[in-house]
């Protein structure tokens, strides 16, 4: 197991730059994600990472070893793709083998990584089935053995999951995370699935346009987001634009938001956000909460949860999820509505800034 560390690495194609000026230091046994939208750079890190890509500038090291101008082979890594990338003609033995038998493995030694790398992933008996005879969440822990059974120091996972259908990918979160903690790989996950990267990681760093927006703890990430992208990437928040008078947000002119830190400068235009779980369509009656008065436009069932628009004063409209089962969960289109936010739960942020050094 080692750390991995990526100091001021660069990508560049021609005049286009992908990834700017990053700088990570993961610990040993540390999972961390690269989240963001498509197009952010978050896979060429990891190509980079894994010596797919050659970076245009900086240097990375697995644990004290620079690596940097090293080919995939020389560095120590496990890879997992988005397509398994399988080979059909060989029995899951021979696909999780092939990495060691690269490496000089031979007899009872090569016998034994493939059998407790099988057994690692719930696949003890599997041994003589080829790939086509797997389900996909089979064959995508086949390719996790394949990964792990060279003991290798740093684990790198490319968008895995994707392929999955939704409950075998939920089932597959707890079989990564269970593997991965019980392995202390170091480890590097992509993906741009959010409740994936904050439910699997110790660590999540936000990317955009090539440049990381915050790298912190899940919880972190959601509740303190640094930046307007991640406030408006993670979790489903509603995002309104105001002024900030006298400590507090105003929309338009018939509603004032308070909120419990810092509002901005006086007289300075703020995009605020207010995530759709922070608001009640059942007033507590606290009298701190900032009480906004408005009407259902909108009612939409997708089972546990009810989602409302509601309409506010300005022309703004906020969406609302409420408890199928909760006392909110009957209303209708045009029902007059009072929401109760809590100041701590409006969030008045910048703009992201151009590159962020996230070294200790």
């Amino acid at each position: 197991m080692s750390n991995l560390t990526l100091d001021h690495v660069v990508k560049r194609y021609g005049d286009v730059s992908v990834v700017k000026d990053v700088s990570l230091a993961i610990a040993e046994g540390e999972f961390v994600s690269l989240l963001g939208p498509s197009g952010c750079g978050k896979t060429t890190i990891l190509r980079m990472v894994a010596g797919l890509i050659t970076p245009s500038g900086g240097s990375i090291r697995i644990g004290a070893r620079e690596v940097t101008g090293l080919p995939p082979n020389k560095r120590n890594i496990g890879l997992v793709f988005q397509s398994y990338a399988l080979f059909p003609h060989l029995t899951v033995f021979e696909n999780v083998a092939f990495g060691l038998r690269r490496k000089g493995e031979v007899g009872e030694a090569l016998k034994g990584r493939v059998t407790e790398a099988l057994a690692m992933v719930r696949l003890a008996g599997f041994g003589e089935r080829y790939p086509r005879q797997l389900s996909g969440g089979q064959q995508q822990r086949v390719a996790m053995a394949r990964a792990i059974a060279p003991r290798p120091s740093v684990l790198l996972f490319d968008e895995p999951l994707s392929n999955l259908d939704a409950k075998l990918r939920d089932e597959m979160q707890i079989e990564l995370k269970r593997l991965q903690r019980e392995l202390g790989i170091t480890t590097l996950f992509v993906t741009h699935d959010q409740a994936e990267a904050l439910s699997l990681s110790d660590r999540v760093c936000v990317m955009h346009d090539g440049v990381i927006q915050q790298f912190a703890p899940p919880e972190e990430i959601y509740r303190r987001p640094a930046t307007a992208f991640v406030a408006s990437f993670i979790g489903k928040p509603n995002r309104m634009k105001g002024t900030v008078r006298d400590g507090a947000v105003l929309l338009g002119d018939d509603l004032r938001l308070r909120t419990d830190g810092k509002a901005g400068a006086e007289g300075a235009d703020v995009d605020i956000f207010i995530r759709q779980e922070a608001v009640s369509l059942t007033p507590s009656g606290d009298p701190d909460a900032n009480r906004i008065p408005g009407s259902v436009a909108l009612r939409s069932f997708s089972g546990a949860q009810v989602q409302y628009v509601v309409r506010i004063a300005g022309g703004h409209e906020i969406v609302v999820e409420a408890a199928s089962s909760g006392p909110a969960s009957r209303l209708a289109q045009g029902d007059q509505v009072t929401l109760e936010v809590h100041p701590g739960d409006v969030l008045v942020l910048a703009e992201p800034p151009q590159s962020r050094d996230t070294r200790p």
